[in-house]
């Protein structure tokens, strides 16, 4: 088997193939171009769409050109594909604003310089200025309704109602597999499993429009990411994991990684990491003989925060994390703070000085004044990692961290975060 396919056959990436024989066949022989596509819905991407981008990069590292595309057309009408209802449809200001957006996150992780460079694309440069004669004579003369009627993502729908936009939305992706075809020698398009009708609407394009003798296209599908446990993949109690640090930081998007499950951390180790079969072996070996040591994860967590963020976050992330599981708060500088303590209760104070006992009761930290006396005699309070037994304790200019931020610790765990 080709060595691309073997290793991703390994990963467990592989899902569906249009044409095994004929996949593995030119991949052994040429160097190709394929492409994978993503719709601007939002300004960022998460965790969910990275896996068939990632994979594309595999290819590119194996030597063929992969072709990045972002749908400035496409996310104009809205792909029914896993949708029980209609998109609302975002305005064209937002969608250019969008596709920008997701462009910078995807030059990240792929290589735009040298022989297979990556090339970025946007479908609005082809199909935003098509008038509709020329769509229906040139593109939906080839796709049969019932040909269309047969996909899932369409059939699904017919109960609940779609719209004739999105239901010509295949036939939109169906052109950007043409065009880079015609336009780029695109050979090949990879994507979820949920894009499968779609992918093979463009084969069905290429089949009727290319000329006679014209070398054959792919599809390959990659299996959706899922959890052991059932629940979904890339959302937490506060929502989806995005690759924007302004939505999702860095301290978050490492910690989602690094608190990964046992019975997942392998499967994602191959999913989502550049790590070689022998590293992730060995990691997986750890999981089974020292499951406390967190190897796996922490190797996981480290990849995807460096790729997506950089060393320099990935650096600020450990050191977070770091203060937060040893106590030793004040090392760090206000901007590490917002990251850390973005979800930990907080209170604004305005006076200058602060008694300690009346803080803890107006900020909830302690029930009572007689609570709060009773928690610092006990021991049971810090400020900004140290503790504090002295219930006359009064907080000035010197218990905070940049003039902007104090912790105070009840217990264990329980920090809030007092603002100035």
């Amino acid at each position: 088997m080709n060595e691309l396919l073997k290793d991703l056959t390994w990963r467990g990436i592989v899902y569906q193939q249009t044409d095994e024989e004929g996949i593995e066949k030119t991949l052994s022989n040429e160097k190709i171009s394929l492409y994978c596509g993503v719709d601007p819905t939002a300004d960022s991407m998460h965790i969910g769409h990275l896996l068939p981008f990632l994979t594309l990069r595999r290819f590119q590292l194996s030597g063929h050109r992969p072709i990045v595309l972002v749908g400035g057309a496409t996310g104009l009408i809205g792909d029914p594909s896993g949708k029980k209802e209609e998109r609302k449809l975002q305005t064209l200001e937002t969608v250019q604003s969008n596709v920008s957006c997701l462009q910078k996150q995807l030059q990240q992780i792929f290589d735009f310089e040298g022989e297979n460079g990556a090339i970025m694309v946007n479908n609005y440069d082809w199909a935003g200025s098509m008038d509709i004669v020329t769509f229906l004579r040139d593109f939906g003369k080839h796709v049969g309704i019932n040909y269309m009627l047969a996909k899932d993502t369409i059939s699904s729908r017919l109960d609940t109602g779609i719209s004739f936009t999105e239901f010509t939305y295949t036939i939109l992706q169906a052109m950007d597999f043409f065009h880079l075809y015609e336009n780029h020698q695109c050979r090949m398009q990879i994507g979820g499993s949920d894009q499968w009708g779609n992918i093979t609407t463009g084969l069905e394009l290429i089949r009727k429009m290319k000329p006679e003798g014209a070398k054959p296209a792919f599809g390959l599908t990659i299996p959706l990411v899922t959890k052991a446990d059932g629940t979904k993949f890339g959302k937490t109690e506060s929502g989806a994991i995005w690759l924007d640090p302004e939505k999702t930081s860095p301290y978050e998007f490492y910690q989602f990684w690094i608190n990964t499950a046992d019975a997942d951390v392998v499967k994602y180790l191959k999913f989502f990491t550049f790590l070689t079969k022998e590293e992730i072996e060995a990691l997986e070996v750890s999981v089974q003989a020292e499951p406390h040591l967190r190897k796996a994860q922490k190797a996981l967590a480290e990849a995807m925060t460096r790729m997506i963020h950089g060393q320099d976050s990935l650096d600020q992330a450990i050191r977070i994390s770091e203060a937060l599981f040893s106590g030793n708060v004040k090392t760090l500088t206000a901007a590490e703070i917002k990251q850390g303590f973005k979800d930990v209760p907080s209170f604004d104070a305005s006076a200058e000085e602060l008694g300690l006992v009346d803080l803890l009761v107006n900020a909830k930290i302690s029930p009572s004044k007689r609570q709060a006396r009773e928690d610092i005699t006990n021991g049971a309070v810090s400020i900004n990692g140290e503790r504090v037994t002295d219930p006359a304790y009064v907080l000035s200019v010197k218990d905070r961290i940049e003039n902007q931020f104090t912790i105070v610790r009840r217990g264990k765990k329980k920090y809030t975060l007092i603002k100035y």
